[in-house]
């Protein structure tokens, strides 16, 4: 029989002198400023609220059961105010339609809804139901407590929210349902939610089930499924939200649902460091997307049932599962400091965009959770002795340079810088990736392979920083059927770069490739590269002084594997060692190059013409490349003094 809650005093508990100072909620997420905190009063929240009513912020209230506000009565929680909610399937608040909720917290005080620890899946969160349309249909019945929701006023107003957290909302109904944080049943455009956040859901932050209602400052941390979620053709905006992802296995970003009522999201920052799928629109969903920045998902769009792409426009154009949407985040994790013991991206993880100068702390072990990306106008420095671990993400975990952006490694021959994934399994992860503007024969603002970042101009004097004293290992990871990543990738990259001291160890692809441009490499050691251990293309015609190329493993490629034009490239001091055979030199079209002290020995080939070019492209020691000649005459690289190729994490 439901209770009938006409004053505070009805609220108290039956048993005599029991008090609730114990069960306040999470005392320690939101700081509410100076001054003691006043004596708890023992009041349980529960049953039908069938008049107006206001708390009393210096009560602690407990969340017994489920808090019904029906039809023509408002609840008001003024701000300050901390409700504790029991563990349990039924403990939730409902404001039906008609009803009004008006949530009145404050920047330095903001209303707290969580179960005593916080834990995902406690309670039910808080659910309201309105008079908008929905695909539902008017006096549709919800899955949650067969609330009654929809109608025909898109304008309705169920009151108004405003700096409210909600935690540890999510417990499961039966076996296919759950509670959401904020579950918005029909909402209409005049319900005003603004700064609200939903922390450690086990079901979804907020759900829209059709409705007009738009949400504005929302911040959503570890939400097991969907961050954000909608069906039944909700049509309302969101406006400048930021997500969280640290914990596995979580669903979505958003999942979009049915017919595609076109909501718009305006500014939405979403950040993982464990993987995962960003966007999913399922059936005809779609929406319009404005400001969109992700950071650290393994897959951007997902359109789970092939619905069409153009149902998905993303700044202006139909969405494209190939793009990341790694731009500069439009919303700031600091805009949501009201909120206490949050979570936030550890200054040692390493994913997004630098449009600035980030100098890192040799200091530190970083770990490299997504793309880290260097855009025009930043510069990123990495001291001496600097330790970064790449997350054994694949394709979503790189270091990528931009036209236009620096890169400073100064590592030393005694404390050089390290960038592996943990096992250093080739394809664990992406690699360096350096976006020049020299020349190059596919041309000014041509699309890479890895990112779809732009590269090649005219200035071939052009420089993308320094790289001195790296060693990378673990990288080449699979972009598709004809592509992978390489450790170090020179997209027409200028003669300026400097490029000295670098080895690249148990890549799955490429040691290094260049794309055109000039670039001037030395000393440069390669081992077991799965692929070819320098690769070029485009009419790359810069050098390489000093190169070491080790073979221990079966099936690799090539040592040098040069495609396309002839731009004519040096090679001076190269060794290249094999101790399973395999070919050593491969030159496809008209490619070529002149090469000085030449070493090669342990290679079943070491000369082949792909397809029939003219060995006269290939110089050896002042002369025309020959098939049968000693490639053992020359004298090999001495790495004796390389210690720091052995460097690791």
């Amino acid at each position: 029989m439901r209770n009938s809650l006409r004053n505070l005093s009805m609220l108290f508990a039956a048993v005599s002198g029991l008090f609730l100072a114990s069960c306040s909620t999470n005392d320690d997420l939101i700081e509410t400023g100076g001054g003691e905190e006043p004596n708890p009063v023992n009041s349980e929240l529960s049953g039908e609220l069938n008049e107006d009513m206001t708390l009393d912020a210096s009560t602690s209230y407990s969340l017994t059961g489920t808090l019904e506000v029906t039809a023509g009565n408002t609840l008001t929680i003024p701000a300050g105010t901390k409700i504790t909610a029991n563990k349990g399937t039924d403990v939730y608040i409902v404001v039906h339609q008609d009803a009004d909720i008006e949530i009145q917290g404050t920047a330095s005080n903001p209303v707290i809804m969580a179960s005593a620890n916080g834990d995902p899946g406690d309670w039910g969160g808080l659910v309201i139901a309105g008079n908008a349309e929905t695909t539902a249909g008017a006096g549709a019945v919800a899955e949650v407590g067969g609330i009654v929701y929809g109608g025909n006023d898109n304008a309705d107003s169920s009151g108004s929210i405003d700096y409210l957290v909600i935690e540890g909302a999510g417990a499961q109904i039966n076996a296919d349902s759950q509670y959401n944080g904020l579950s918005l049943y029909a909402v209409g455009s005049g319900t005003q939610i603004s700064n609200v956040a939903m922390v450690n859901g086990s079901d979804d932050g907020v759900e829209f089930f059709g409705g007009t209602v738009s949400v504005s400052k929302i911040y959503l941390e570890n939400n097991e499924d969907d961050a954000i979620d909608w069906t039944e053709g909700w049509n309302g905006t969101v406006t400048d939200a930021y997500i969280l992802h640290t914990i596995e296995g979580f669903s979505t970003v958003v999942e979009a649902d049915g017919a595609n009522g076109n909501p718009k999201i305006v500014n939405l920052t979403a950040v993982s460091s464990t993987g995962g799928t960003a966007l999913q629109f399922k059936k005809e969903s779609g929406a319009t997307i404005t400001g969109l920045s992700l950071t650290g998902y393994d897959t951007s769009v997902d359109m789970r049932d092939e619905g069409p792409l153009a149902n998905v426009i993303i700044e202006g154009e139909a969405a494209n599962p190939e793009m990341t949407y790694t731009t500069a985040a439009t919303v700031s994790e600091s805009d949501f400091d009201w909120i206490n013991n949050r979570s936030v991206v550890a200054e040692t993880v390493l994913q997004g965009v630098i449009n600035t100068e980030v100098s890192l702390n040799p200091d530190v072990t970083y770990e490299l959770n997504s793309s880290y990306i260097v855009e025009e106008g930043g510069k990123l420095i990495i001291p001496a002795g600097t330790r970064i671990v790449a997350r054994d993400g694949g394709t979503d975990v790189y270091i990528a340079v931009l036209q236009g952006g620096m890169i400073d490694i100064q590592g030393t021959e005694e404390n050089p810088v390290v960038i592996s994934s943990v096992n250093a399994n080739p394809g664990d992860w992406g690699g360096l990736t350096l976006c020049g503007k020299a020349t190059t024969t596919a041309g000014a603002g041509a699309t890479a392979e890895v990112g779809g970042f732009i590269y090649g101009g005219n200035d071939d004097t052009d420089s993308s920083g320094s790289i001195k004293n790296l060693v990378i290992s673990g990288t080449g990871a699979q972009i598709n059927a004809d592509s992978q990543y390489n450790g170090i990738s020179f997209y027409a990259v200028g003669s300026e770069t400097i490029v000295e001291n670098v080895a690249v160890i148990n890549g799955a692809d490429d040691g290094v490739e260049f794309f055109g441009g000039t670039a001037v490499v030395t000393n440069l050691y390669l081992e077991n590269n799965e692929d070819d251990a320098v690769d070029w293309t485009e009419g790359w015609n810069g050098s390489a002084t000093n190169v070491y190329v080790k073979h221990d493993i079966e099936d690799f490629s090539t040592a040098v594997e040069a495609d396309g034009v002839n731009g004519n490239p040096t090679l001076s001091n190269f060794t290249a060692i094999s101790s399973t055979g395999g070919t050593a030199l491969q030159f496809k079209k008209e490619s070529g190059a002149t090469f000085t002290n030449l070493y090669l020995e342990g290679y079943d080939t070491y000369i082949d013409m792909r397809d029939n070019g003219p060995l006269s492209n290939v110089k050896i020691d002042g002369a025309e490349a020959s098939l049968g000649a000693d490639f053992n005459l020359g004298d090999q690289v001495d790495i004796s003094g390389w210690t720091w190729i052995s460097a690791g994490l």
